[in-house]
């Protein structure tokens, strides 16, 4: 999934990254709006990964979403 239809699809997707990312809070929910690095930027910050591995799960999990 591109970054465009993370944005476009945001407010269907965000519980799913909830459920994926437990840890990120509503305020993170909120404030990545979307926007690909900001997702990154907070699962990295959140479980305490490096860049490439959170990367790597946020590639893993938006393929789910791929149409």
């Amino acid at each position: 999934m591109n970054t465009l239809q993370l944005e476009g699809n945001w407010q269907k997707m965000k519980g799913a990254a909830q459920e994926q990312w437990g840890k990120l809070t509503d305020d993170d929910i909120d404030r990545i709006v979307g926007k690909r690095d900001k997702l990154i930027g907070a699962v990295k910050e959140r479980y305490g990964i490096t860049q490439q591995e959170a990367e790597r799960e946020v590639n893993e999990w938006s393929t789910k979403y791929e149409q």
